[in-house]
């Protein structure tokens, strides 16, 4: 109870501060684990609920990609039961409905037997859910179920405090813009990013988004600018206005003043009608300039002044117009290096970066690759109508080796593409797919160039049969190998379980029931 209301206490300041509910992963495991840790399931997981569906902030026992994942009720019918329960659900062992962990709880893609959930309300209102799984049939029969109730409530109740929170720190956000305009006031919704490159992101993004700042957004292909534009535009007073994308290197050179501030009817030969422009559609709202950098240098001097005088005047029209507009300018290149080689204008280049954000590329945040991975994943899930599908450690190890010159972009369709293959494999060619199926990506499937091949092929016979040792079941083998890295790790820091974990760079309360399991810990 001490170490529940230590971690409770934690969890409260970092909620007082605007810290939302999805970027406190830490604290949410180490409540969850202080409430359920003791239990006898293989892995429990607290979720979110979102519009789209429910988003795990805390799981024990499971893979760190699971957090990426969204979990629809209509896609998931043991969450939907769960959802639609009053009290603490539980599943016949011999349930025919999917369970969403299938697969995910070990290597072995075991399928799981127990499960049993609670659904975390507020009234009416579905907060999140409770869920606990195990691979052995009956062993979650001993949990009580007034026990469970009581855990779900205190996790119903921080939930609850974290929305309100969230809540009031949105009202008196707007209430400032309003009236205080200048005032940078901190902000909340910080997606759950695990690297400290995409935390500074944040960071400053929450700073600039309320203000009225043009925004200049540079980074490499890939790495997900277009949606750091869409975020500068929600979290901004503008949020109910247009959000209008245009893409500056696929207008035609001729008519990129024309799509850009209008023209009237006869303007031109073609202009058969008006048109209003991007900049007047935009009007009240954020008009993202996409691959800016491609904008030509006749049409640079335009551009300024329309940010500079604020007004547009459509061709052929004979009188100007206000537009009330915020920019987010977005380039793949270095503009400081085109103005400096003459190809884009200095004072137009300073009158986009008042605020420059840089989007870190996906080499320098190896730690949001599970996340990202595991969003990917739950997506082909879905489009190949699978039970489940999953990274074996080969794979996850490949993906976090792999430096993605592609950024996120490449890192999603390579995993298309080896969700793909590996469901191939388990569907041969002539026989009928299965789509009940848990099918699990190896490294081979993801085809990565630096893969070295020849780890992927069985070591030669190096001994004859009759003088190799017996063959063990692999589960034994891994537990055995857990076993003494483990306690290896925990001779080295004097028994120190927290200090074991950092080193293991695992979460504390998984390597807490691992080590139960184990045997390692009463």
């Amino acid at each position: 109870m001490t170490v529940f209301l230590h971690t409770l206490r934690d969890l409260l300041a970092d909620l007082s501060v605007g810290r939302g509910s999805d970027a406190l992963p830490e604290r949410w495991a180490r409540l969850l684990a202080a409430l359920v840790g003791d239990y006898p399931a293989d892995a429990s997981t607290l979720m979110v609920a979102h519009d789209d569906g429910l988003q795990p902030v805390a799981v024990l026992g499971l893979d760190d990609e699971v957090r990426g994942r969204r979990f629809s009720l209509a896609a998931h019918p043991r969450l939907a039961a769960i959802a639609a329960h009053p009290g603490v659900c539980r599943f016949p062992l011999d349930s025919p409905l999917p369970d969403p962990f299938d697969g995910l709880l070990d290597d072995t893609l075991s399928h799981v037997h127990d499960c049993m959930g609670v659904a975390l309300r507020d009234g009416d209102r579905l907060l999140g859910m409770l869920t606990l799984d195990a691979l052995t049939p009956g062993c979650l029969a001993a949990i009580d179920d007034d026990d469970l109730l009581a855990a779900a409530g205190l996790l119903a109740t921080c939930l609850r405090l974290a929305q309100q929170l969230s809540d009031t720190r949105s009202r008196l956000n707007q209430a400032l813009d309003q009236h205080f305009p200048d005032q940078d006031a901190p902000r909340n919704s910080t997606p759950d990013w695990q690297s400290p490159a995409m935390r500074r992101l944040e960071e400053s993004l929450a700073l600039v988004a309320p203000t009225d700042m043009s925004v200049l957004l540079h980074g490499e292909t890939g790495v997900g600018k277009e949606r750091i534009a869409r975020r500068v535009h929600a979290l901004s007073a503008r949020s109910q206005g247009p959000l209008v994308r245009v893409n500056c290197a696929a207008l035609p050179e001729s008519l990129i003043e024309s799509e850009l501030f209008g023209h009237r009817r006869g303007a031109f030969s073609g202009a058969v009608r008006d048109h209003r422009g991007h900049f007047a559609m935009a009007h009240e709202g954020t008009l993202m300039l996409d691959e800016i950098g491609e904008l030509p240098l006749t049409m640079q001097p335009k551009l300024l002044r329309v940010l500079q005088e604020g007004e547009i005047q459509p061709l052929g029209s004979e009188t100007s117009q206000r537009i009330n507009v915020r920019l987010v300018a977005v380039t793949n290149r270095d503009l400081s290096q085109e103005v400096a080689a003459g190809r884009f204008r200095e004072d137009l280049y300073h009158r986009l970066s008042v605020f420059p954000l840089q989007v870190p590329p996906l080499r320098e945040r190896r730690e949001d690759v599970p996340l990202l991975a595991g969003r990917f994943l739950e997506d082909n899930r879905v489009r190949l109508g699978l039970a489940n599908l999953r990274l074996d450690l080969a794979a996850e190890h490949a993906l976090l080796a792999w430096p993605w010159p592609g950024n996120i972009r490449e890192l999603e369709h390579t995993l298309g593409r080896a969700a793909l293959r590996a469901f191939g494999e388990q569907s041969p060619r002539g026989q009928s797919a299965r789509r009940d199926a848990v099918v699990r990506i190896a490294a081979h499937h993801l085809e990565l160039p630096t893969l070295p091949t020849d780890d992927l092929k069985p070591p030669e016979p190096s001994a004859p049969e009759a003088h190799r040792a017996p063959l063990t079941p692999l589960r034994e083998a891994v537990e055995a190998f857990q076993r003494q890295h483990i306690a290896h790790a925990l001779e080295a820091h004097d028994g120190n379980w927290a200090a074991t974990a950092r080193t293991l760079q695992t979460d504390g309360g998984n390597l807490h029931r691992l080590g139960k399991r184990l045997g390692l810990k009463p």
